[in-house]
């Protein structure tokens, strides 16, 4: 299955349905259900903003589905979804939309960029 790395707090924001779109600098053509990963290093500004303290560092700590991806092209579009994406314009132009948000269990797992590949196992959800 198809797995995305974020930094925390992010992933707990993607996983707790309050964060709708996630930023990134590239596009990608994939759309379906991915596993949401959380990096091993966390933005410690945003967990700070956001009032978090001790979040999973290193594990998938969910899923969701990505349905389209909106490319901003301007601050006003930018801002206009800023409730959506809870961050600046500084972490990309495209926002992967993202649907049907669930948190599973903790699996370990080491991240990588863009898109990965995981073997999920039938005891992993």
């Amino acid at each position: 299955m198809k797995v995305l790395s974020l930094k925390q707090p992010f992933a707990e924001l993607v996983v707790s349905g309050k964060k709708k779109i996630e930023l990134r600098k590239w596009n990608t053509n994939f759309r379906g259900d991915f596993l949401i990963h959380a990096s091993k290093s966390p933005d410690v500004k945003s967990m700070e903003k956001f009032g978090f303290e001790n979040l999973p560092l290193g594990f998938i700590v969910g899923k969701a589905t990505l349905t389209k991806v909106k490319n901003y092209n301007n601050e006003a579009e930018h801002i206009a979804d800023r409730n959506l994406h809870l961050a600046d314009s500084v972490w990309g132009n495209f926002g992967f939309v993202l649907e049907n948000p669930e948190r599973i269990n903790p699996i370990p797992a080491k991240g990588k960029l863009n898109f990965w590949d995981f073997n999920l196992n039938q005891n992993d959800f």
